[in-house]
């Protein structure tokens, strides 16, 4: 058996990945998506490296490539094709294309009936501007391929709105949610696989609204909250993930929301708040999908 882990860089999630696989008697490629050659004269229709013609087991995705539109869609339809000849692909690239875009992430949570803030996302600012005008509170501008917390705005008033070319022609508006406690900004990650809850954190800041661990936000231990828990197992299914991280919050009166789900997640801040070795469990649980059979095209 060998599995394809593709990943944009050897990080360190990669490496404890292909050890937790190695730990299982199981052979390991890692590579990148980019590498990965369309040949419609080639036994399958596809080239990866180190497997010539012929196909993995499985597909295990800890990152992308960025890059052109162009690229991106080019990498996105080798996943497809790889599911399409029934190789395992975990995630595949329809959970992917969804939860990289956090305005169809929003729009499948709320047609599934799950608790989110009221989200939009327009593409003028004269739209943007008009959406805050009528808005009960302030609402948070991320930008719609964002991650790690890197690029979100506060917008209180009209004059806070970046032009258009600043956030690439989209405007990503999610209604800001109070969840300050004892004078910190706090939310919840946590990694659901194979349809469970695997682990959680709670993440807290005392100097931004902004709480992932890349902004400067703690990773602390949390107890299990049973109602979180089918929050975020059933976000991971509005999504069609196996393996991801949920964001979520409590409001100020309990109430909770999800956020966002990352069909890509690291898991630094979650293995340091609850000691797991989450790469472990992300191992087992892609080799418990193979027991059943995979049919292959060709």
């Amino acid at each position: 058996m060998r599995i394809a882990i593709v990943s944009a860089a050897a990080d360190r999630h990669a490496r404890q990945l292909a050890a937790a696989f190695g730990q299982r008697n199981v052979d390991t490629v890692a590579m990148r998506l980019s590498d990965i050659l369309f040949d419609t004269g080639a036994r399958h229709g596809l080239i990866l490296p180190q497997f010539g013609e012929e196909l993995p087991d499985a597909v295990c995705l800890r990152t992308m490539d960025g890059g052109t539109f162009e690229g991106v869609t080019r990498r996105l339809a080798v996943l497809h094709a790889l599911r399409a000849m029934g190789v395992l692909v975990s995630n595949d690239a329809r959970a992917v294309e969804i939860c990289t875009d956090k305005s169809a992430t929003s729009f499948r949570l709320a047609a599934a009936g799950i608790p989110t803030p009221r989200s939009h996302a327009v593409e003028t600012r004269h739209a943007a501007a008009a959406i805050l005008r009528a808005a009960p509170c302030p609402l948070v501008l991320k930008p719609l391929f964002g991650a790690q917390g890197k690029g979100i705005r506060l917008i209180r008033h009209v004059e806070d709105l970046p032009e258009a070319e600043d956030v690439g022609g989209v405007y990503y508006l999610q209604e800001l949610v109070d969840t300050r406690r004892d004078g910190a900004w706090q939310d919840y990650r946590l990694m659901v696989s194979r349809g469970r809850v695997v682990a959680a954190m709670m993440r807290r800041s005392a100097s931004s609204f902004i709480t992932n661990i890349k902004q400067g936000a703690a990773a602390l231990p949390t107890g299990r909250d049973a109602v979180l828990e089918q929050l975020a197992v059933a976000a991971a299914q509005a999504v069609g993930a196996d393996f991801c991280g949920i964001d979520l919050i409590r409001a100020a009166d309990g109430t909770p929301f999800v956020i966002e789900v990352n069909s890509m997640p690291a898991w630094t801040g979650l293995e340091e708040a609850t000691g797991l070795d989450i790469a472990a469990i992300r191992a087992g649980d892609l080799l418990a999908q193979l027991d059943r059979p995979i049919r292959r095209a060709g």
